[in-house]
């Protein structure tokens, strides 16, 4: 049982299984940011051109529901093909491939000129003859007097 837990802790521990996390809760808030974007701000606009508030309420009844004409009681649920579902879903798919592509784009544009910045500082000179030679002496020397 020992070896268990410690094989758990090294594999939870793990820098990647640690970033993977956050990355996984920084994801589900982005989500929750682009769903508001696109309910509050993206699908009003659309419903100005469309005349539909909401394409998740779009459907085509297949068979109506069946009711009981005594007592209005619902006997059988309408049996509906929701394509509204679908192309909200897909909309909202395109509109979050989109934020992504762009966090993304502009993270690396700053990861690259983080890069140059780093790639443009002058490297060290190469020594000399004279200094390799100096230092070689350097070195004879202080073994000389290591010896005595």
């Amino acid at each position: 049982m020992g070896k268990f837990i410690e094989d758990f802790k090294a594999f939870a521990l793990k820098g990647n299984v640690v970033d993977m996390a956050v990355g996984v809760i920084i994801g589900g808030a982005f989500g929750k940011i682009i769903t508001s974007l696109v309910n509050d701000i993206i699908m009003p606009v659309i419903s100005l051109c469309t005349g539909s508030a909401n394409f998740s309420d779009l459907k085509t009844v297949l068979k109506p529901e069946e009711v009981d004409a005594a007592t209005g009681e619902v006997l059988r649920e309408a049996v509906t093909f929701n394509y509204g579902m679908f192309i909200q879903n897909i909309v909202d798919f395109f509109i979050i491939a989109l934020c992504i592509f762009i966090a993304l784009r502009y993270t690396m544009k700053f990861m690259k000129k983080e890069e140059k910045v780093e790639e443009e500082a002058p490297a060290a000179p190469e020594p000399t003859k004279e200094e390799v030679l100096l230092t070689e002496i350097r070195d004879l020397i202080a073994k000389q007097n290591q010896q005595k």
